[in-house]
């Protein structure tokens, strides 16, 4: 796939461009509108082809905890067994809580962890089926509730028996992002991983307590321009971290759903990485 058909789509799933626009030019690339709508299905997500991981020697259930402008929702795996497991919060891409995100999660779970995957859009009446219109819902959500609402997270968290406190998070894209902004607001935080997110204000860094892993495609020009900076910051305020470039990888490559972006063996690398850093972390 051409890569500047890959950047456009980019372009289109993070900027305000509508649908019109991005297949005007995804046929301006491609020669013909035919060819445009030929090629589509091979850039775009589809739940369709997630991945499924069996459910059945885990413990799942979905959950509704306060927030700061209604109900939050939440997906939970872990192992059967009832007893204390380490806590990691999985944060979803900018499209709400989807197929995908709860396969991810019970991964984690699999991995012997309890698993909580918050939608960011539960207070606006949850994750549409339509990309485009989760798309325009997280641009309705207001920066500072948004936040609170994943920091709300971990008010919940201290009131299940089936958590042992120590608190770890992954997120992907926007996720990644909000990631970031967990480990420089949440001190109890001890593991945080982001994957292609937003990095946080230099000046911010400072306040992280948590160990940080970061995990970036090669050619994702747009998130990688704010590595330097972060990782400056991270370095002069003596944070721990972890920080990766996968060669050829783009965007979303850990995206099982994204068929022209997905890199299975950079998605496999990064997610064991992944699992090591949290039991190195949160045993």
């Amino acid at each position: 796939m051409d890569q500047s058909i890959i950047n456009l789509y980019d372009e289109y799933t993070h900027k305000p461009l509508t649908r019109q626009e991005f297949l005007r030019r995804l046929a301006i690339l491609t020669g013909s509108t035919a060819a445009a709508l030929a090629i589509l299905p091979m850039i775009e997500v589809n739940q369709a082809h997630a991945s499924v991981t069996p459910a059945d020697e885990l413990f799942t259930e979905r959950i509704k905890y306060t927030g700061v402008n209604g109900e939050m929702e939440a997906y939970v795996a872990r192992p059967k067994e009832e007893k204390k497991y380490p806590t990691v919060i999985i944060i979803h891409e900018n499209r709400g809580l989807n197929a995908h995100i709860e396969d991810v999660t019970r991964r984690a779970a699999n991995a012997g962890y309890l698993a909580v995957a918050p939608n960011a859009l539960a207070p606006l009446g949850g994750t549409p089926a339509n990309e485009d219109e989760a798309r325009t819902k997280f641009q309705q959500l207001k920066a500072e509730d948004n936040l609170q609402n994943f920091i709300k997270a971990f008010d919940y968290l201290a009131t299940r028996k089936d958590s042992n406190g120590k608190y770890g998070c992954v997120g992907f894209c926007w996720g990644g992002g909000m990631s970031n902004d967990l480990a420089v607001n949440v001190p109890s935080l001890k593991a945080a991983v982001a994957f292609y997110g937003r990095q946080p204000k230099a000046e911010d860094v400072a306040k992280i307590k948590a160990a940080v892993q970061l995990h970036y495609g090669a050619l994702d020009e747009r998130i990688n321009a704010g590595i330097p900076a972060y990782e400056e910051a991270l370095k002069k305020n003596n944070i721990t971290y972890e920080l990766y470039i996968y060669e050829g990888a783009n965007h979303a490559f850990h995206n099982d759903t994204a068929p022209t972006r997905y890199n299975e063996a950079a998605a496999k690398l990064a997610w064991q990485r992944t699992l090591d850093f949290w039991k190195k972390h949160l045993s």
